[in-house]
């Protein structure tokens, strides 16, 4: 949730794929406008994907561009952005303004990013050699562009006051003009993945790097939430974003997943597939809707197992939620091929996590012995649902966490690890945009105890008489005695269970 953007600047490069992209946070939202911070996304063909009910502004996503779009900038209201091209080509909406350009000029080197003024009267592109184009407002304070570099420069950021910016190089050198300080570099560092660009954190008083693999280095007060540097990633990460207190951070890769930090939230993620690569992101302003929801509000159907395989239900249905496993990583659903297809367009898949521990060492759990048994269980559950002809990464998963005690360890912090350790497997290892729960919301905290992860949920909910829209306004009653239950959107409530479980969209 972004509340005011006057600070933080990403701009993010794609060294793979030549194309290098940029995304900033800078301003603030309007005033009556927003109640929370959102996101966009912009992707090479200069294609905008908003989500939390950020506006939409315009995009260059069909129009034929001479040099594909590297990234993007939010104005200080939030009102507008600016997209810019290689070629320093400047696309404006909303309240943006065009300053000028290097659309038409030949450039020694492709710009890479660039970063508005605070008051966004102006605004600083960055080629790859570190030259510095500057445009309204914006005043020149040096460049790189005459020096030898080791690497190339990827982005750059500006701070508060707009007298100054930080320039990053792909090794992570930090070069500092204006009243821009130097916190620190990994230019030193021999790096796992190229760094990709750079967000300053509150007051401009330290920053951020962010590497391809979603590494972070936090110098100066910039405060580290997390990251992706431990896990396997389908996609390199090819732009982020920052909460102007510092508070949290948002990464997304090149298919456009949106993995979050800290008090950062997560709204959705790119339809899949692009037509195009993520190249950058920007805050916005925004209402907190969540994008990419399983099903449209109001409709009905079923979530089915292995206890149907001889008796699908028969009645027309656009939910149909399939169990994969009928515990971790084991005791696979041999009739789920056969109901996927039963389950048709609406299908949504998920698997049944049983407590266990694993020594061998998995990605982003440190060693803990309950979060590698969790991303061992949903590896597991993906491989068994790819094997079944359902693998596809566009079919939302649902983690069925429930029956305390007789699943569960004693404790909460180790089953929450273990929850935590399939969500990493299924989100971002195997790269599944929509990963959420399902639990009653009078067992859950007796399962994980305070653990309430950022993702959508799918209430079991029983009130008499049974009724699924009854059953979504029920979700205040149990929050209300303090239920502590998943942060992210209630998309479907289970609110009868008699011959077949039966599901309503909220």
């Amino acid at each position: 949730m972004i509340r005011r953007l006057a600070l933080a600047v990403l701009v993010t490069a794609l060294p793979l794929l030549t194309v290098m992209g940029a995304a900033l946070t800078t301003g603030a939202p309007p005033a009556a406008a927003a109640t929370t911070q959102a996101y966009w996304l912009v992707a090479s063909d200069g294609g905008i994907f908003s989500f939390g009910g950020a506006p939409f502004y315009g995009s260059t996503g069909s129009i034929a561009l001479n040099k594909p779009v590297v990234g993007m900038a939010a104005t200080s209201d939030g009102g507008g952005y600016w997209l810019v091209a290689s070629d320093g080509g400047i696309f404006d909406y909303g309240d943006a303004g065009f300053y000028g350009s290097t659309g038409s000029m030949v450039l020694n080197k492709p710009v890479v990013g660039m970063a508005p003024t605070p008051d966004g009267k102006g605004y600083w592109l960055v080629a790859s050699d570190g030259g510095i184009f500057d445009y309204g407002d914006a005043g020149f304070y040096g460049s790189t562009g005459s020096m030898v570099l080791n690497k190339p420069v990827v982005g750059m950021a500006a701070t508060p006051s707009g007298h100054g910016y930080w320039l990053v190089a792909s090794d992570g050198g930090i070069f500092s003009f204006g009243d821009a300080q130097f916190q620190g570099s990994t230019g030193s560092l021999v790096l796992n993945k190229p760094v990709i660009g750079m967000i300053t954190g509150p007051n401009g008083a330290g920053y951020f790097l962010v590497a391809s693999d979603g590494g972070i280095f936090s110098f100066g007060t910039a405060p580290f939430f997390g990251s992706l540097g431990g896990l396997p990633l389908k996609h390199s990460i090819a732009a982020a974003a920052a909460l102007p207190d510092g508070s949290g951070y948002w990464f997304s890769d090149t298919a456009g997943l949106v993995s979050n930090f800290g008090a950062a939230r997560y709204y959705g993620s790119a339809p899949s597939p692009l037509n195009k690569p993520v190249v950058g992101m920007s805050p916005a302003p925004g209402n907190g809707s969540f994008v990419g929801g399983t099903y449209p509000s109001g409709a009905y159907g079923y979530d089915i197992s292995v206890y149907q395989c001889s008796s699908f239900p028969t009645g027309d249905h656009q939910i149909g939620i399939v169990q994969v496993d009928g515990s971790s990583s084991g005791n696979t659903n041999p009739c789920l091929a056969q109901e996927a297809s039963w389950a048709g367009g609406g299908l949504n898949l998920y698997t049944y996590l049983t407590y266990t521990t694993s020594s061998t060492s998995e990605p982003g759990c440190n060693g803990d012995t309950s979060c590698n048994a969790g991303y061992q269980a949903g590896v597991s559950a993906y491989n068994d649902a790819t094997a079944a002809g359902a693998g596809s990464t566009t079919i939302p998963w649902w983690l069925d966490v429930e029956t305390a005690g007789a699943n569960w360890s004693g404790d909460f912090t180790e089953n929450a690890q273990f929850v935590q350790g399939a969500l990493n497997a299924l989100h971002e290892s195997e790269g599944i945009p929509n990963v959420g729960i399902y639990a009653s919301p009078g067992v859950w905290n007796t399962i994980v105890g305070n653990y309430q992860p950022d993702v959508p949920y799918w209430m079991a909910d029983y009130l008499s008489p049974a009724g699924g829209p009854a059953s979504c306004a029920d979700i205040g009653r149990w929050q209300g005695m303090g239920s502590l239950l998943p942060s992210g959107p209630l998309e479907i409530v289970q609110y009868d269970s008699q011959q077949y479980d039966m599901d309503y969209a909220c």
